[in-house]
C-alpha cells in the first residue's frame, strides 16, 4: 500500500477504527464534517463518536459523488473537514475538495473503503487527504483490517500510538471463528441454505439488520452524544456487522489478510472487466471519461429496484451496500445538518442497484429477463 500510495501506511484492524482514529487526530470535538449521505450508517456513528456534528453534502444524481457546486458558502464556513465517500469506488472530486479544503484551512479525509484501485486526476483515491483509510473486507475480501495512511509521515508513531489504546486484546476463540467462516459460509452457499441460516442467525440475535440502516434509537444515542469523544458509549452502533472491529489481529487473520492482498492486482482487474460490461447497459449512468475504473459496486439505477433485488436473490445473486434512506432523513436535524438541496441523493439512494462486477454477466441476464426499467431522473432530482 505504500507503493500505490507513496505515503506512510498503518494497519488497523478495521477502517471504522481507522476512521475514528483520523477524525480524533484532525478535528476537535464539537466541530462540523462535510459528508455524504448516502453512505453507511457505520461511518455516521463513527463521526458523531469522534465527538463531531455531521453536515450533509448534495450530491450528484448519477454516481452518488459530492456536488462541490451545491455545496452553499455557508456550509463551507466553519467547517473543521471534509470527509470523501467514493461510494462503490466511484471517486469524489478530491482534486477540488483538496484546493478548498486548504483554502479553508482544514484536513480532507478520504474514506477509501470503496476505492482500492480507483483513480481521479491521474492518482490515486486516498492520494489526496490529509490522511485516507481504506477497508481489506471489500476488494482483498480478507473480511478484517484495513490501513490507515497519512500524507505526513511523522505523525505515524502518534497514530500508531492511538490505535493502539483503543485495541482489545486478541481472543483465541475470535480468532477461530475467523479461521473457519470461510468455510461455513462456502458450506451454507453449496448447500444452498442461505435463508435459513439468516434465519437462525435472527433467532440468536447475531444479525442486527432487519431493515438496510439499523435502528437509530434517538434516546439512547442522545445520552450517548453525552459522553462523547469518545467510543464506550457508541459500541452498539460502530460494531454493527463487524463485531471485531477493535480487535488486536492474532497470526491467523494476519496470514490470511496478507495472503489475499498479494492477490489484489487479480481481483481489481476481475473488478474492471465486470465494471466495463456493467457501465455498458442501459441501467448505468453515463461512464466518466477516462479509464474503467475496478469499482467495488457498479450501481446500477434501476425505477423498480426492490423487484429487481428480488428477481436476482432468486438466482442466488445477493444484493448488499445499499444505503437507503439518506443519513439526513435517516437521522433527522436532532443528529445531523441536513442537506440543502435533498433531491438528488434522496432519487440516488431510491434507485442504486449495487452490482457486483464479478457477476456482471448474472446480473444483466437477469435484469434483462424482468425486462428491469432504467430510472429517469426528473428536474428535481437532476439538480438541487
Amino acid at each position: 500500500m505504500r507503493h500505490r500510495l507513496g505515503r506512510e501506511c498503518l494497519y488497523v484492524p478495521s477502517c471504522r477504527l481507522g476512521l475514528y482514529v483520523a477524525l480524533r487526530h484532525w478535528c476537535p470535538p464539537g466541530g462540523r464534517v462535510l459528508m455524504s449521505p448516502v453512505n453507511d450508517d457505520v461511518i455516521f456513528f463513527v463521526v458523531l463518536a469522534a465527538g463531531l456534528r455531521p453536515v450533509q453534502a448534495p450530491l450528484d444524481a448519477r454516481d452518488g459523488s459530492i456536488d462541490m457546486a451545491a455545496v452553499p458558502e455557508s456550509d463551507w464556513r466553519g467547517l473543521s473537514a471534509v470527509l470523501t465517500t467514493n461510494l462503490y469506488g466511484n471517486p469524489d472530486p478530491a482534486p477540488g475538495l483538496r484546493a478548498r479544503c486548504d483554502t479553508l484551512g482544514i484536513p480532507l479525509i478520504e474514506d477509501a473503503a470503496h476505492a482500492i484501485g480507483s483513480e481521479v486526476g491521474g492518482r490515486p483515491v486516498g492520494a489526496f487527504g490529509d490522511a485516507s483509510v481504506f477497508s481489506l473486507s471489500k476488494h482483498v475480501g480478507a473480511k478484517t483490517g484495513g490501513f490507515l495512511t497519512v500524507a505526513d509521515p511523522a505523525l505515524r508513531t502518534a497514530l500508531a500510538s492511538a490505535r493502539d489504546e483503543l485495541l482489545s486484546p486478541s481472543r483465541l476463540g475470535a480468532e477461530i471463528r475467523y479461521a473457519l467462516r470461510p468455510y461455513a459460509e462456502a458450506g451454507v452457499r453449496g448447500l444452498r441454505m442461505v435463508r435459513a441460516a439468516h434465519a437462525a442467525l435472527r433467532l440468536l440475535g447475531q444479525e442486527e439488520r432487519e431493515d438496510i440502516r439499523m435502528p437509530l434509537r434517538p434516546g439512547e444515542l442522545r445520552r450517548a452524544l453525552a459522553g462523547a469523544p469518545g467510543l464506550t458509549d457508541f459500541h452498539s452502533w460502530v460494531r454493527v456487522d463487524m463485531h471485531d472491529y477493535r480487535l488486536r489481529p492474532g497470526r491467523t487473520r494476519l496470514r490470511r489478510t496478507e495472503r489475499l492482498l498479494a492477490g489484489i492486482d487479480e481481483r481489481l482487474d476481475a473488478h474492471r472487466r465486470g465494471t466495463e460490461r456493467l457501465l455498458a447497459t442501459a441501467w448505468a449512468a453515463p461512464a466518466a471519461e477516462g479509464p474503467v475504473q475496478p469499482l467495488f459496486r457498479v450501481p446500477l439505477l434501476v425505477e423498480d429496484r426492490d423487484t429487481a433485488i428480488a428477481a436476482l436473490a432468486r438466482h442466488r445473486v445477493t444484493t448488499g451496500y445499499l444505503y437507503d434512506p439518506p443519513l439526513d432523513a435517516y437521522a433527522g436535524d436532532a443528529f445531523t445538518d441536513p442537506s440543502p438541496a435533498p433531491g438528488p441523493a434522496a432519487w440516488f439512494a431510491r434507485h442504486a442497484l449495487p452490482a457486483d462486477p464479478r457477476h456482471a454477466d448474472q446480473v444483466i441476464a437477469v435484469l434483462t429477463e424482468l425486462g428491469a426499467r432504467p430510472a429517469r431522473r426528473g428536474r428535481a432530482e437532476v439538480g438541487g
